[in-house]
C-alpha cells in the first residue's frame, strides 16, 4: 500500500469489533510515527495507549459522567465558533450519512459516547509549556499514526469526545498535570456488519479551497 492509497482507503470508523490490537502492532506503529516532522525536532507529543481493563474504566466512567449530564472540559478549547465555510460542510454531514447509512445513522450518538466500541484508544497529549504552534506537529503525528494503522490494516478515527473528561484519563493512566491531553483516536478491526461505517464524508472542490498564483 502506498501512501496514496493509505489516504483514499482510510476513513474515519465508527463502528469496532472487540477483536483487540496486539500491543507489539501498535507498538510498532508508534515507532515509525515517531519520524514525523516537528520544529526544530522538538517531538512534542506525549502518547498513552488505553486497552482492556483500563479502557472499560474509562468508559464506565464517561458512561456515568454522560448518564450524570457532567459538563465535558477539554484541555483544548473547543472553538467559539466556525467559519461558514466550515459550518456549511459540517450541516453535510447528517444528511450525507443518512444517504449512506440509512436509520444506522442513529446510532451515532450512543456509539460516539462509547467510543465507537473501539478496543483501543490512543490519546496524544502536549506539554503546557508548549504554544499553540506545536499542534500542527501534534496533528502531523496524528495523520501518520493513522495511515501507519491503516497499512497494517486498522482502523482510526479522531474523536473529541475521546477527551471529553480528562480528569478521567489522568487517573486511569497517570497523565501528569503538566500535560494537556489533545485528542485521542479510538482504533480497531472495523465491524464491517455495521452500517454506519459505508459512510465517507464528502471533500470540497479544489477550487474552493486552494488558490495557485504563478
Amino acid at each position: 500500500m502506498n501512501v496514496t492509497e493509505a489516504i483514499a482507503k482510510r476513513s474515519s470508523i465508527r463502528a469496532y469489533k472487540p477483536d483487540p490490537v496486539a500491543k507489539e502492532t501498535i507498538m510498532e506503529i508508534l515507532e515509525k510515527a515517531a519520524r514525523t516532522p516537528s520544529w526544530a525536532n522538538t517531538q512534542p507529543w506525549t502518547v498513552f495507549v488505553a486497552s482492556g481493563a483500563t479502557l472499560e474504566r474509562i468508559k464506565a466512567a464517561y458512561a456515568d459522567n454522560y448518564k450524570s449530564a457532567v459538563k465535558t472540559a477539554t484541555d483544548i478549547p473547543r472553538p467559539a465558533e466556525w467559519p461558514q465555510a466550515a459550518k456549511e460542510r459540517t450541516m453535510g454531514l447528517r444528511p450525507d450519512m443518512l444517504r449512506d447509512c440509512g436509520e444506522d445513522a442513529d446510532k451515532f450518538g450512543e456509539l460516539n459516547q462509547r467510543m465507537f466500541d473501539a478496543p483501543m484508544v490512543v490519546f496524544l497529549c502536549l506539554d503546557k509549556m508548549y504554544s499553540s504552534w506545536s499542534l500542527y506537529d501534534l496533528g502531523a503525528y496524528a495523520q501518520s499514526v493513522c495511515l501507519l494503522a491503516q497499512e497494517q490494516g486498522i482502523s482510526t478515527i479522531p474523536a473529541i469526545t475521546s477527551v471529553s473528561y480528562p480528569e478521567a484519563l489522568r487517573r486511569e493512566l497517570s497523565i501528569p498535570d503538566n500535560l494537556n491531553v489533545a485528542i485521542g483516536i479510538p482504533m480497531g478491526y472495523a465491524d464491517e456488519s455495521n452500517r454506519i461505517n459505508n459512510f465517507h464524508s464528502a471533500r470540497s472542490p479544489l477550487s474552493e479551497t486552494v488558490f495557485y498564483h504563478g
